[in-house]
């Protein structure tokens, strides 16, 4: 079984919030967890929902700050093993090309 989920942390601030979500992404290195960054988030693959709960309450803890908003959104295809990478690639197929746009 492969969950797949979708991680945003982030503390409430007006300023740069890079150096925070580094520390919330950095903290997943510490479990079994293949992860990709993009601008709105981070997704994480695991085995188990046990594990990916772990690495996704580490990175909320990372965050330092007098608030921090957290969103976590679970794929749990619980009779198949596709992967966040499988996923993407049957859109493709569907689409006959990449999926994403080039904006100049």
């Amino acid at each position: 079984m492969t969950v797949v989920a979708l991680l945003s942390v982030a503390p409430v601030i007006e300023d740069s919030m890079a150096g925070e979500v580094a520390k919330a992404v950095a903290a997943l290195d510490e479990f079994d967890v293949d992860y990709e960054t993009n601008p709105m988030g981070t997704v994480i693959e695991a085995d188990e929902p046990g594990e990916l709960f772990a690495a996704a309450q580490a990175a909320h803890e990372a965050v330092d700050g007098d608030r921090v908003s957290t969103v976590l959104k679970i794929d749990d295809k619980r009779t198949s093993d596709d992967s966040a990478d499988d996923k993407v690639d049957a859109v493709e197929r569907e689409l006959g090309r990449e999926a994403h746009g080039d904006r100049e």
